[in-house]
């Protein structure tokens, strides 16, 4: 259950990390039909040790124990994040235009989207117990599956702090790179995507060979293996991979056009 924590903090860290803005406390609130108290201490340890790595507060949080709202064994969690940044480096992707460079973050999974779609594929369809082990994973299923989302606040912030114009930041959360950089593109702006220009997770060419599924609708439900996504100039690229050579892996994966506001994967 401590993967859990981890992964509330992330994706709420991540969703505010494309304004630019720097994570600085946080809340939490744990529901069930009735509380273990090891289940929520593991669940707060995973907080705890994920706040401590970037900086941020665990300032309190609720509990509630409702039996007629929820099934034996279901959790509720929920996440409150607050933080800072000064108003005129507010980061809205204005400034984007052709011929920008699109940088990818690797992930290092499904980071907490679509998994009703993967339960069903490894367990339903594929017939799958959490603890199988398949020879394309090299964890079993059950483990693959709870990889922690990564937060990426010291990497954002790393490459701020060297003095790069972070152009624009996108979370790669649910729909993709096909629906969430089109968020940030000012108008008459696209992004083009070289879809063999970073590694593939394994997890997700084993979803696909499972359910038969379409490529654009992997493109559509998963990341990829593309966890954040930093638009900068052509000049800067040199310095953002000197900002993050301790921290990870970036790869050139597309760029800006003119165009519409889309993002075409060739």
């Amino acid at each position: 259950f401590n993967t859990i924590g981890i992964d509330l903090l992330s994706a709420t860290a991540n969703d505010i990390l494309v304004m630019g803005a720097r994570p600085v406390t946080f809340l939490d609130y744990i529901a069930n039909d009735r509380l273990d108290p090891f289940i929520v201490k593991e669940i707060v340890s995973g907080m705890v040790g994920a706040c401590k790595d970037i900086g941020v507060s665990l300032v309190g949080g609720e509990t509630a124990e409702m039996p007629d709202t929820y099934l034996p064994g279901e959790h509720d969690l929920v996440g409150v994040i607050t933080g800072m940044v000064e108003k005129n480096k507010i980061i809205t992707g204005d400034n984007i235009g052709p011929g920008d460079v699109v940088l990818g973050l690797p992930s290092s999974g499904l980071h907490t989207n679509g998994y009703s779609f993967a339960r069903k594929l490894f367990f339903d369809i594929g017939k799958f117990r959490v603890n199988d082990v398949i020879p394309e994973l090299e964890k079993s299923v059950g483990l693959t599956l709870l990889e922690p989302h990564i937060n990426y606040t010291n990497h954002v912030f790393s490459v701020l702090d060297s003095g790069v114009n972070l152009k624009g930041i996108a979370h790669i959360t649910g729909g993709g790179l096909v629906e969430n950089i089109p968020r940030i593109l000012p108008n008459g702006c696209g992004v083009e995507i070289q879809k063999h220009s970073w590694p593939r997770v394994p997890v997700f060419d084993v979803i696909q060979s499972i359910g038969n599924v379409d490529k654009n609708e992997m493109n559509r439900v998963f990341n990829m293996g593309i966890g954040m996504v930093f638009i900068v100039k052509l000049d800067d690229v040199g310095t953002v991979r000197g900002a993050l050579k301790h921290l990870t892996n970036i790869y050139e994966i597309g760029f800006v056009v003119n165009g519409k506001n889309n993002v075409v994967i060739k």
